[in-house]
């Protein structure tokens, strides 16, 4: 496996999409030595497989009753539309059998430039490989290297790990979740029941089930500018404000609810205002998502 993807680097490592680290270089040198001491102690006579070349480098067709060895040019591996690797002289394909039958989840393979494999009857490869116990240990030392390359590739293409401590919490009707004026530690996630939003004592909305409440002090570093009252058996669920802002860089779908819950807020708002200028009497309870505190 090479360092990076169309970086002129010598035959010594597979291409990969991302910088690896040493320990992933000398773990590639240790598999192809074992790659090549396997196929000395294995007596079978392979087949030669022509790959042509394709515009997209992406294509399925490999056999996965067979293992195949690259004996020139590259190959591809793809998966969810994404280059993760490629294979050269020396490396094995191992047919991806998981993903066969859905093409959603399947590995595709393919060589913009053509490529020459060796092909071997996985069957009786691996009769040979039990064989033997001497035969069967270098198969088991390239399993172990092979799955130590792969950990080590996922992890650097792999976003920084953001490791969050979620709490959960039951607040009875009328207990306080939230306090206006207070510092914000938490920012929270209601999962059942129906909560009621205040300002200086004044209802003005609602938060229901699924609703993200308290971010806009988490972000913005100001006092609570709401309270958050249980109107019935609230169940929530808790991420310390230290952790929420790399939680939302690293996770799209929560930026989407928040940004949601913020939306219905302003709208619920608006509409208050729009009723007060109309003489209404006020804010009602039964107003939607309004507030964030």
């Amino acid at each position: 496996m090479n360092e990076r993807i169309g970086k002129t680097v010598s035959k010594s490592t597979m291409l990969a999409s991302v910088e690896l680290p040493a320990d992933f270089k000398l773990l590639n040198q240790q598999y192809r030595g074992l790659v090549q001491a396997l196929l000395a102690d294995i007596d079978l006579l392979p087949i030669r497989v022509e790959v042509a070349p394709t515009q997209t480098g992406n294509f399925r067709g490999f056999d996965p009753a067979k293992f195949y060895v690259v004996v020139s040019g590259t190959v591809s591996v793809r998966y969810a539309d994404r280059a993760v690797y490629l294979l050269e002289e020396g490396d094995v394909l191992l047919p991806d059998i998981a993903g066969s039958r859905d093409t959603e989840a399947a590995v595709f393979y393919g060589s913009e430039a053509g490529a020459s494999l060796n092909s071997y009857s996985a069957l009786e490869f691996m009769q040979q490989v039990f064989a033997r116990p001497s035969t069967t240990k270098l198969w088991t030392r390239l399993l172990v290297t092979y799955s130590g390359m792969m950990l080590r590739l996922t992890a650097m293409q792999t976003p920084v790990d953001v490791i969050t401590t979620p709490g959960f919490a039951l607040y009875e009707p009328e207990e306080i979740i939230i306090n206006q004026g207070e510092r914000a530690q938490y920012v929270f996630n209601l999962t059942s029941g129906l909560a009621d939003v205040l300002v200086d004592d004044v209802p003005v909305g609602i938060i229901s089930p699924g609703e993200i409440f308290g971010a806009m002090a988490a972000l913005t570093h100001a006092d609570r500018s709401a309270t958050v009252r249980a109107r019935s058996r609230c169940s929530v669920v808790k991420v310390p404000t230290s952790q929420f802002t790399e939680l939302i860089k690293n996770n799209p779908a929560t930026i989407h609810a928040l940004l949601t819950d913020m939306a219905n807020s302003i709208v619920s708002l608006n509409e208050q205002l729009v009723q007060k200028r109309g003489g209404s009497g006020g804010a009602g309870t039964d107003t939607q998502g309004g507030g964030d505190a």
